[in-house]
């Protein structure tokens, strides 16, 4: 018998830590210590952390929303008497049905920290095959090509060609990235990969090093991401001790080294100029391509860089074919997709699913619907570099070009959730806040227009604007989109443009009518007595901070505008609806 227990980032925040030390604590106790208790990765059900998986050789069963209170139970409950807690227990296979998992094949089934688990479930076949075998660059690269594998860090850029052009490249000694700076609002799929498979990446970069003739490799990782760094840590070393890193590999010839680098969490060093200026030591800014990094990319010389999820979905493909991963999915959308869900979902956590599933089937068999009985409104695909896509628009695929069609992107896989308690001007503001923030400057039209474009959304929210503002508003975001320097500035319109597209009416309440329909914005909102429901129970008045909320000689309950702060305590506490929010 052995026990897993989902120790990623999530699991841990939720009290995994907690939760082994009273597990483990307890089955000594028992007389038990012989049963093994392992941590594993983020297997995507971040709804119901913690999860304590008992597999004793016959049946696997998978308790969620685990305490160390719940633990001790399990010990003496499920383990002792074997009489499994059946309110406890989650169906795993519901969540993971619809799914189609390559990227995320071993997250949550293996112990991420030992490579022998690692090697019994495939792992490093897919490299010791091509040493073996003398498997050609071109070869390799072949195999990719016809899988169709675009990269998954957001431009969808076909991996083949960018290899192709590496291998081709003129100098030496030749660089391989992995870019591990995941800086999107909601987003963690490359942390969770790096978390829960480490070695699925270092085996991923040995293939893609073997293909263009790379020596030397770089995963730049943000600091704020201590888990994931400490367990490619572990893999490297331990890859080094099995001769699978270091030189002459497997007495093949080929040699092939990783650092890691730590980044700072600036999110303009996802962009691969600016993140090769900051492995260099310089301050991360983009620059001017051509050329191109295939050409001169770190320290002037030949460089690919490839994310997280591309790199994990290559052993899977040299196994078991370019021809099954390009069977998967729509179109020039080829395999799977990893993607976070997060905001208003019933179910939010990590999902990975064959292109061309609908918005529509994401959101409600795997997601569970929308939290709390709301009501569907967009969803929100790219980050700040993608776009609002509202819910008349549910049917749409989800592959590279029909995203693209919404005005959104595909991008590295961030999904948030929308309901209609969000309004999507805030959203937009919140989103421009963010890339205004975290613009390197360089450029007048990202430095500057996204700083005009925050102004006019800062008023609409206020309701200082007019509606002249929503036509200046999108003329600069055009400018900004069409003129900036690098993608971060190329793209953070998107949330401005597809809301003012697909919204235009909230634009215009708030401009127009200084209302804001969500009933989000507090500038907009007024609140008041309704006198044919108000039973004078005193309890507005009571909670209110500001006096605002008053009674006259014959207890008429109103709310004076001059001192309401919009603060909502009188509508949240009323308990009759007497209080009107409009």
């Amino acid at each position: 018998m052995k026990i897993m227990i989902g120790a990623g980032t999530c699991g841990i925040s939720a009290g995994a830590t907690a939760v082994i030390t009273t597990l483990t604590a307890e089955l000594f106790k028992n007389n038990l210590g012989h049963i093994e208790v392992f941590k594993t990765g983020c297997v995507g059900m971040c709804f119901c952390e913690v999860l304590v998986e008992i597999d004793d050789g016959e049946n696997k069963r998978l308790y969620g929303n685990i305490t160390p209170e719940r633990a001790i139970d399990i010990v003496h409950k499920d383990i002792i008497e074997k009489k499994p807690i059946e309110e406890w227990l989650i169906d795993k296979e519901k969540f993971l049905k619809p799914q189609k998992r390559i990227a995320l094949r071993n997250c949550g089934n293996i112990v991420p920290s030992s490579i022998e688990d690692y090697i019994a479930h495939d792992g490093y076949k897919a490299i010791c095959s091509i040493l073996e075998n003398k498997i050609s660059s071109e070869k390799i690269i072949e195999e990719i090509e016809t899988s169709g594998l675009r990269g998954r860090g957001g431009g969808g850029f076909p991996t083949a060609f960018k290899w192709k052009a590496a291998h081709e490249a003129k100098g030496e000694p030749k660089y391989l990235i992995c870019n591990a700076d995941e800086g999107d609002p909601g987003a963690f799929m490359d942390r969770s990969i790096l978390e829960g498979d480490p070695h699925s990446v270092v085996e991923g970069m040995l293939i893609a090093a073997r293909a263009i003739g790379a020596q030397h490799g770089y995963i730049y990782v943000r600091a704020e991401y201590p888990l994931a760094i400490e367990r490619i840590k572990d893999a490297i070393e331990q890859a080094k001790q099995h001769n699978l890193l270091g030189d002459n590999i497997k007495n093949s010839g080929f040699s092939f080294d990783i650092k890691i680098k730590e980044g700072a969490g600036a999110f303009v060093c996802g962009e691969e100029t600016a993140l090769i200026a900051s492995i260099e030591g310089m301050r991360g800014m983009p620059r001017v391509r051509p050329p191109y990094p295939a050409q001169s990319g770190l320290h002037g010389k030949p460089t690919n860089i490839n994310n997280v999820e591309t790199l994990a979905n290559i052993p899977w493909i040299i196994l078991n074919g370019g021809e099954h991963f390009a069977s998967l999915g729509v179109g020039r959308s080829k395999g799977t997709k990893v993607f976070t869900t997060a905001g208003k979902i019933a179910r939010p956590g990590l999902i990975e699913v064959e292109m061309g599933m609908t918005i529509s089937e994401i959101v409600n068999n795997i997601g569970g619907g929308i939290a709390g009985g709301g009501k569907f409104k967009a969803v929100q695909m790219g980050g700040p570099s993608g776009g609002c896509i509202p819910a008349s628009m549910a049917e749409t695929p989800v592959d590279y070009e029909s995203l693209m069609s919404t005005g959104a992107i595909m991008g590295s896989g961030g999904m948030i959730i929308i309901d209609d308690s969000t309004c999507m001007v805030e959203m937009a503001r919140f989103f421009l806040s963010f890339t205004q923030e975290e613009s390197c400057g360089k450029c007048t039209f990202c430095r500057i227009g996204t700083k005009r474009m925050l102004e006019i959304l800062e008023n609409l929210v206020s309701g200082k604007a007019c509606e002249d503002d929503l036509k200046r508003l999108e003329d600069i975001a055009l400018l900004t989109k069409k003129s900036s320097l690098c993608g971060l500035g190329q793209s953070a319109p998107n949330p401005v443009l597809t809301t003012l597209k697909h919204f235009h009416d909230e634009y215009m309440a708030h401009a127009h009518n200084k209302k804001c329909p969500a009933k989000y914005c507090k500038s907009l909102i007024t609140y008041s007595v309704d006198q044919q429901k108000c039973k004078k129970c005193n309890m507005c008045k009571k909670v209110c901070p500001t006096h605002a909320a008053t009674v006259s000689q014959d207890k008429v309950y109103t709310i004076t505008q001059e001192l309401c702060i919009k603060c909502g305590k009188c509508f949240d506490t009323c308990k009759f609806g007497a209080i009107s929010r409009d």
